[in-house]
C-alpha cells in the first residue's frame, strides 16, 4: 500500500496506530505530544508511559489509545537536530520510522499514521525530515503491507501551532 502525506489532526485519524513524537522520558510534553496526551487522557497515557519509560533515541515503544480512535499509540524519540551530527541524525530518524512501522506490525496493525518526527522544536528543518521519513517509510513498504499516512498540521485541525512541533 502506499504512503499518503495528508493534512491534518493526527489525534483525529481513524488509524489502527498514530505515532507519537515522544521524549526520551516518555513525559507528556507540547507539541504532537501534547496533543496525544490529552486526547488520549494523559492521567492514563502517562501511567502507561511511566511503566516503559525511558527510551533510547531512535527506539519505540507502544501504549493502547485509550480515548483516541487509533487502538495503539506508538511513541517514538527522535534525534535532536545537528548539522555536526547530520549523518548520525539521519540514522536516528530513520529508526524512528522503522522501530515504529515494526512495532505497528507486531501488533497486526494494518494502518499508521505519523507526524514529522524531530521536524519542530528538535529542530531538524522539515525538507530534509520529510525525505527521511519518505525513504524510510518506502524502504519498508517494499516489503510489507500497510497503510501509512505522514500527518502534516493543517490550520483548520483547531489546535493552534502544536502539532507543528513534532
Amino acid at each position: 500500500m502506499p504512503l499518503n502525506i495528508v493534512r491534518g489532526d493526527i489525534t483525529r485519524m481513524g488509524t489502527d496506530a498514530i505515532v507519537n513524537a515522544a521524549n526520551t522520558a516518555l513525559q507528556m510534553g507540547g507539541g504532537v505530544c501534547g496533543a496525544i496526551f490529552r486526547a488520549a487522557g494523559a492521567d492514563q497515557l502517562q501511567a502507561a508511559c511511566n511503566a516503559l519509560a525511558p527510551i533510547q533515541t531512535g527506539q519505540a515503544v507502544v501504549t493502547p489509545g485509550f480515548a483516541l480512535p487509533a487502538q495503539y499509540v506508538i511513541h517514538t524519540a527522535g534525534p535532536v537536530y545537528s548539522r555536526g551530527r547530520r549523518e548520525e541524525c539521519r540514522a536516528l530518524l530513520r529508526s524512528a520510522y522503522l522501530r515504529s512501522l515494526e512495532l505497528a506490525e507486531e501488533k497486526g496493525c494494518k494502518s499508521i499514521a505519523f507526524p514529522l518526527i524531530s521536524s519542530g522544536i528538535y529542530g531538524y528543518p522539515k525538507d530534509e525530515a520529510l525525505e527521511v521519513a519518505r525513504q524510510a517509510i518506502t524502504d519498508y513498504l517494499q516489503d510489507h503491507e500497510m497503510d501509512v499516512r505522514l500527518v502534516l498540521f493543517a490550520q483548520s485541525a483547531g489546535q493552534g501551532q502544536a502539532h507543528e512541533r513534532a
